[in-house]
């Protein structure tokens, strides 16, 4: 009777009720522990556990069963926003091909008009593995200036306000190191829209390699008189055949000063710019091959779609039509 009374199991209900009721406070106890307990630590807390209906855990933790749903909608609709702006943080770095940095990319979200944090999308980028080119040194200009010592080279650049398409040219040489060798490239670019007018390259950096590349700009733009064609000193662009050229353009010429390779720096800008992207890390078995696949970058990325912050983050083709369309209704 006694030791069969003593071993008597208890009523499974009420073994249930007692279990969830210690389950329930110390649950609400080790969430008080905390220095200091949040609305959202309530609602983490009500997801986390199943053991009582929301209403009832709501009461117990002093909060509404309705906030607790709201929270989860607003939460859910928070990572719906953040999934889709990190898909669009991919797509753009793709567009641009590896070469946008967090600075590139946010602006062109504020472009289009979406929120963009510049430590949001550093995040994300970091996240995602998404790093863009490295910088490199600015790449010294292969043209010898030394002998153009005199006063006929002048600078008609400075102090100018360049304010429109085709006012001022810039044009430069650089070299492309290839598995045959050395191939030189120059080009001829306007200064406003920062678009490259024209492209050349070849085995040497001798004068008619310029003379191709002034060909070839004028030939595709059929640009006005009155051009400013600036460069330095090189013998390249002082030689009397490349003078005569852009004088029977009706251009006028333009040189950097002497020891003031920044006067150019529009041109060593793009040089830098391209080799980052497109020399620095790949390898050119021959010269056809540099010279396509730069054709591809100046042509189909560059100009057309590889935006710039100070073009409004537009493509500096695109910059350009916006440009001569807004000026067409301002004078019609």
């Amino acid at each position: 009777g006694a030791a069969a009374r003593r071993y008597e199991p208890t009523a499974q209900p009420n073994c249930r009720t007692r279990r969830g009721e210690l389950h329930l406070k110390k649950s609400v106890g080790l969430l008080r522990e905390k220095s200091k307990v949040t609305v959202t630590d309530c609602y983490s807390l009500m997801e986390k556990e199943t053991h009582y209906a929301k209403a009832k855990w709501a009461k117990k933790l002093g909060v509404s069963t309705s906030g607790y749903y709201t929270w989860l909608q607003e939460r859910d609709r928070r990572q719906k926003a953040q999934k889709s702006l990190e898909d669009r943080v991919i797509s753009i770095f793709k567009e641009g091909e590896g070469t946008y940095g967090v600075d590139r990319i946010c602006g062109i979200l504020r472009r289009d008009g979406e929120p963009a944090s510049y430590p949001v999308i550093k995040r994300i980028m970091c996240q995602e593995g998404l790093k863009s080119c490295h910088r490199r040194r600015r790449q010294r200009s292969l043209t010898d200036s030394r002998k153009a010592r005199g006063d006929e080279y002048k600078n008609l650049t400075k102090d100018l306000v360049i304010d429109k398409p085709f006012q001022v040219l810039s044009s430069d040489i650089s070299y492309i190191r290839t598995g045959e060798g050395f191939d030189y490239l120059c080009q001829i670019r306007d200064v406003f829209t920062n678009t490259v007018l024209a492209s050349c390259q070849a085995e040497n950096m001798k004068k008619e390699l310029v003379l191709q590349t002034l060909k070839a700009a004028q030939d595709r733009w059929h640009l006005p008189a009155d051009v400013i064609f600036h460069s330095d000193r090189g013998s390249q662009y002082t030689a009397e055949d490349v003078i005569k050229q852009v004088s029977d353009y009706g251009w006028k010429q333009s040189f950097s000063f002497i020891g003031m390779p920044g006067d150019n720096a529009w041109s060593e800008s793009f040089f830098s710019v391209l080799k980052k992207e497109i020399v620095h890390w790949r390898f050119y078995p021959t010269r056809e091959s540099a010279r396509q696949a730069i054709f591809e970058y100046i042509e189909v990325f560059y100009n057309r779609r590889r935006v710039q912050k100070r073009l409004g983050y537009l493509s500096p083709i695109n910059f350009l039509n916006t440009w001569q369309q807004q000026y067409q209704q301002c004078v019609a």
